[in-house]
């Protein structure tokens, strides 16, 4: 069972499945995350959906770069959780099943390609505050007092 965090299911809409993977990226006392600045402006871990075909691993590494600019290393699966939600910028309900990985980010290649993103550093504990999502601030909290 993966814990679902977020908006309560709504009985009458449908959901398509939604998989993705994304990062914890700590260097020095901070968080790299990515803000989202359309459809609406929000900090998330970075990271996204897998394309058919794709391994959640490969994924990873391609969303990172696409929304950071960075290189990462090491990813280490942490777990996963699952959120029910509109996605205006694909006009989809969705039920995004989140796996979160740790990983080192290694190096910045330039700034993140994706449009409308922008690569934040932020110190741990502003970062757990400044996630939009309650299943990035579970990750954070519980990665970070273990």
């Amino acid at each position: 069972m993966i814990r679902r965090f977020g908006e309560p299911i709504q009985q009458s809409t449908t959901y398509k499945k939604r998989p993705g993977a994304y990062a914890i990226l700590e260097r020095d006392g901070a968080i790299l995350l990515t803000y989202q600045m359309a459809p609406h402006h929000e900090f998330q871990l970075p990271g996204g959906g897998i394309d058919p075909g794709e391994s959640p691993v490969r994924a990873l590494y391609r969303e990172v770069f696409e929304e950071t600019g960075w290189h990462i290393t090491k990813p280490r699966r942490l777990g996963a959780f699952r959120r029910f939600t509109y996605m205006p910028e694909y006009d989809l309900s969705a039920e995004k099943i989140c796996q979160v990985y740790y990983a080192r980010p290694t190096l910045a290649i330039c700034d993140p390609p994706e449009p409308e993103h922008l690569a934040v550093w932020m110190p741990v504990d502003q970062a757990i505050e400044a996630v939009e999502n309650d299943g990035d601030r579970a990750f954070l909290i519980r990665y970070f007092s273990g």
